[in-house]
């Protein structure tokens, strides 16, 4: 396809200005210059049809490689078709040859004004050329215009002098054809579809790589033009290869210009776009982003410049303007070292060439820099044309020799490892150690897809069985993590059955019994773990473990989990020596939600666990129990040390069940602590959410969810509520938390009956798995509250006389501050405003903070005493309710509580919402420690505070002044926000 000439209107007024000269008798020679597909052909077509035009006489030459083996070719077939000539050859002595040829010119020069066209005079044999640079030399007074057209570009394999580098600078008008502007092909994209969008255009215009011949042939694929009806209302899409173009002339133009370039340039470009596939892929720039090369203004001014200049002092200008356009700047040259030296050595060139390579290819725009400065070609249908026919095998020598090349410079692991996953096995024993480094760097990247990759590469290195068992063990934990759960427990029970140590036997399968119970099967992964235990004679401390990890992951089937932890009891009972640490420690856990014994009672039981020695392997399960009872027994600190130790203790690539139950624990201590704003931020968008349904909802997201509805959220509440279809959920306890959620939830939406449901199903399955105690889920108070607002007095109160009795067995000052609360709204009357009173109390003198717990109590108590007459002693509790409230985040709770101040007569609350007004004493004299630049923990060392209460203290601090961290304190201090009252 060809078109109008775009930003030549320099060289257009040059060769017409040369014409003009010709037609009044004096001669000279233009030399048009530029790399291949920039268009030197169009434009000496262009000056072609002009001459003719003008009057001038028109002989032409297109040289060819096959014509160098024959003396005077070009110059025969340029001035043969003269009829007087036809018989012309060349004899044997050149200069006798030439000067036959010479009169044969001056002949023609006497009928008229000539054009001499020499297309690809590069290609020219030896005596044209010679003959031609002559010529140049005596056509001053000649009616004559030479314009000859020169391939100029940097390959790899140095070409032959040009043609006019043995001329004079005043015998020869050389211009440089520079590439296609960005402005300009958008033109031209524009122009064969009219309706096509920025996005859709500058992908086009990256793709033509500032080539016509390349966009051309790419606007022929795509059908743009059309000379048999109107151009099409919209652009197809771009595809991704090049095989989905038709009828091919792209990937044709690519394989012209890389043969055109010779053999050497061709195998650098090849391993260039080889070694590309295996650097992180780019981030797509929106077209507002991104800038042009150039303007149609910038092009134009440069082309009408004076072109008598030297060949090397126009390059450089060139080239100098080009990078400027191309990176907005005199910006460094983009191509790094190293990539020169790997890809010098992947195609077997000379890396100063290749680097010289690399240079001039991003400077015209075949190569476009990447935000890392690596060289990369400016679009993958010009990179897939470039690879299009290379072997397979010769792609994956190039990867195995820059893989090589980057591991001798000490490059990261992961771009070592990232060009063995495109190469067969190396079969040394330093490639399996890259591909493994590359796996633990991606799993402490969170990463756990791509660690996958680098291990199942990992599996074609030769590997004795032991090693394979462990890299087929982390492979499946980490398929699970990246949600292929069927291929992840196929490659864990492949695990089972290779040949291992005990240790290595032990680790896939809990990894393979962690991976089945997450699939519901539990049944299977108990008999996978049994089988392991029965295989482990002569390692008791193995099969203590074996055991400990069959107790815990039977509590996800409700049958099972009953009988294992009565075989437990009942082994502890009567056989202690052969029961662990760990389930020990299970056994406490167990008897502290049957509501068996007390926090204290429990903590001094742990502690001792704590204290004993214990298997490494069986430390995750000992640290995380142990977590969990200490965050019930409200020791958060202590609970939130184990939780650190036992995460920290985790293999980064192994799947294991305590991992879970810890992060479950971390968001127990941040809802205990009233830290909804944490709570929150890990919840995961929308499509996170749905990803999951299908396998139920975690107690992650029944923390969020009451987090949502303390934070007064309530559309994002419900929607997180209805986001999962409790139905098909399997059983769980963390089904069961969701379920109280819900219910919290559905009962300040204002929908009591819904939410008694909730409650009380959440209590069913409770009391099914002999969860009694309210330290996990106080549903009885739930359902008190439910059945009181809809009228139930007397189940209302026979519910919290009972949940008040659990919790004073468990004895924690949140449990039975919660529990007196309601039980005091279910009394009413002086003995209900007695246990109110008392549940404040005793929330007031918890250990760790009562957060929202306190809220509602001193709220409860306010109610009663408005309900009582005690105005004063009401206000007085409802206002401290409101201000806890605020400084916690509870909206919803701070609203209820300005309801009830004004139900009691009371004026609308005149506490600043917002401002360095609203802050407490304690919050700024904290932020104000924080602005002078004091960390959490010397603020806390200063005030005397716990470093969590600093912290709670600062988040507070950040909302009302309508920062988002301590780097914003010191202006958000210096320059308060008026304050809006309320």
């Amino acid at each position: 396809m060809s078109g109008p000439l775009r930003e030549r209107d320099g060289v257009r007024e040059l060769l017409a200005a040369g014409t003009e000269r010709a037609r009044a008798g004096s001669g000279g020679a233009v030399l048009l210059q530029g790399a291949t597909g920039t268009g030197r052909t169009s434009v000496l077509e262009d000056a072609v049809r002009d001459a003719a035009g003008r009057g001038l006489r028109v002989l032409r030459v297109r040289c060819s490689p096959e014509d160098t083996g024959v003396p005077f070719a070009a110059v025969l077939q340029l001035l043969g078709p003269v009829p007087d000539f036809t018989d012309l050859a060349p004899d044997p002595d050149d200069r006798g040859s030439a000067a036959r040829l010479w009169r044969l010119l001056y002949a023609y020069a006497a009928q008229g004004p000539l054009l001499l066209a020499v297309d690809d005079v590069h290609l020219a044999d030896a005596p044209s050329r010679r003959w031609l640079r002559e010529a140049v030399r005596r056509i001053d007074r000649l009616p004559v215009l030479l314009v000859a057209g020169e391939r100029n570009q940097y390959d790899i394999d140095p070409g032959r002098a040009g043609l006019a580098q043995s001329l004079p600078p005043s015998l020869v008008r050389t211009h440089t054809i520079a590439p296609l502007g960005d402005t300009a092909a958008a033109e031209l994209v524009r122009a064969a579809y009219p309706a096509a969008g920025p996005d859709w255009t500058a992908e086009c215009v990256r793709a033509g790589a500032g080539s016509p011949l390349l966009l051309h042939a790419l606007l022929d694929d795509l059908g743009g033009t059309r000379t048999d009806g109107p151009a099409p209302d919209g652009p197809p899409p771009l595809p991704d290869t090049c095989a989905a173009l038709y009828p091919g002339s792209y990937p044709a133009a690519v394989a012209w210009w890389l043969d055109c370039a010779g053999g050497a340039t061709a195998e650098v470009a090849r391993c260039l776009a080889a070694l590309e596939e295996a650097w992180p892929q780019e981030t797509p720039v929106p077209t507002q982003a991104r800038g042009t090369r150039d303007t149609r203004g910038t092009r134009d001014t440069r082309d009408t410049r004076d072109t008598r200049d030297t060949r090397g002092t126009r390059d450089a200008r060139d080239t100098r303007e080009t990078r400027h356009r191309r990176t907005g700047g005199d910006a460094a040259d983009p191509v790094g070292p190293d990539v020169a030296r790997a890809l010098a050595e992947a195609a077997g060139a000379d890396p100063a060439r290749v680097a010289g390579w690399l240079t001039a290819m991003t400077r015209i725009g075949i190569l476009r820099p990447d935000p890392a400065g690596r060289p990369r070609f400016a679009h993958r249908l010009l990179r897939d044309a470039v690879l299009s026919g290379w072997p397979t095998a010769r792609r994956e020598a190039a990867h195995r020799v820059a893989a090589e090349a980057l591991l001798r410079r000490g490059e990261r692991v992961e771009a070592v490892a990232a060009h063995l996953l495109r190469a067969p096995g190396v079969g040394l024993p330093w490639a399996l150690r890259v591909l493994r480094d590359a796996a633990t760097v991606a799993v402490h990247d969170a990463r756990p897809g791509d660690a996958a990759r680098y291990l199942r590469r990992a599996l074609d290195e030769p590997l004795s069985d032991d090693r394979r068992q462990q890299l087929l063990t982390e492979l499946g934990s980490l398929e699970y993590a990246s949600a292929d759960g069927a291929v992840a427990i196929a490659r864990l029970a492949e695990a089972q059955h290779l040949r291992a140590t005990p240790r290595d036997r032990v680790r896939a399968a809990v990894a393979l019994g962690t991976a089945l119970v997450g699939r519901g099967e539990v049944t299977t992964a108990l008999e996978v773990l049994r089988r392991t235990e029965g295989s482990l004679d002569g390692h008791p401390g193995l099969t203590r473990t074996v055991q400990t990890a069959t107790v815990l992951l039977s509590d996800a089937d409700l049958a099972t989990r009953q009988e294992t932890y009565r075989r437990l009891s009942e082994s502890g009972r009567h056989a202690p020596e052969l029961v662990g640490t760990a389930s020990r420690a299970l056994l406490v856990r167990y008897e502290a939600t049957a509501g068996l014994l007390s926090a204290g009672e429990a903590m001094t039981r742990v502690r001792a666990l704590l204290a004993e020695p214990s298997d490494p392997l069986a430390e995750p399960f000992l640290l995380g129990t142990a977590a969990a009872v200490a965050e019930w027994a409200d020791e958060l600190d202590e609970a939130e040390r184990l939780v650190d130790r036992g995460l920290a203790g985790q293999h980064p690539a192994l799947l294991h069940p305590m991992e879970h139950a810890l992060l479950n624990t971390r968001a127990d201590i941040a809802a205990a602590r009233g830290d909804v704003a944490r709570l929150i931020a890990v919840r995961g968008d929308g499509a996170a959410i749905a990803a999951r349904a299908h396998s139920g909802p975690s107690n992650r997201d029944a923390h969020v969810l009451m987090a949502l509805v303390h934070t007064g959220r309530s559309e994002e509440a419900g929607r997180l509520a209805e986001a999962f279809d409790l139905s098909r959920a399997p059983e769980s306890w963390e089904l069961n938390r969701f379920l109280y959620a819900r219910g919290v939830q559905r009962l300040a939406a204002g929908d009591p009956a819904g939410a008694l449901h909730d409650f009380l199903e959440c209590g069913r399955r409770q009391t099914a798995r002999e969860v009694l105690s309210p330290v996990v889920t106080p549903w009885r108070s739930a359902v008190a509250q439910c059945r009181l607002a809809l009228g139930g007095g007397q189940e209302a109160l026979a519910l919290a006389t009972e949940e008040l009795r659990l919790a004073r067995v468990w004895n924690t000052p949140r449990t039975v501050g919660r529990a007196l609360r309601v039980l005091g709204t279910a009394t009413g009357g002086r003995r209900g405003l007695h246990l109110a009173e008392e549940a404040v109390d005793t929330l007031r003198d918890a250990p760790a903070d009562a957060g929202m717990e306190l809220v509602e109590a001193l709220l409860a108590h306010g109610r009663q005493l408005l309900a009582a007459g005690e105005r004063g002693r009401a206000r007085e509790r409802l206002r401290e309710a409101a201000d806890l409230a605020e400084r916690k985040g509870g909206l919803r709770l701070l609203a209820l509580a300005e309801k009830a101040l004004r139900e009691g007569g009371s004026r609308a609350p005149t506490t600043v919402r917002t401002g360095s007004g609203a802050l407490t004493a304690s919050e700024r004299r904290i932020v104000e420690l924080a602005a002078a630049g004091r960390t959490n923990t010397e603020i806390a060392g200063l005030l005397h505070l716990a470093r969590r209460t600093v912290e709670t203290h600062l988040t507070s601090a950040y909302r009302k002044l309508g920062i988002r961290g301590r780097a914003e304190l010191p202006a958000a201090l210096e320059h308060p926000r008026s304050p809006a009252s309320t």
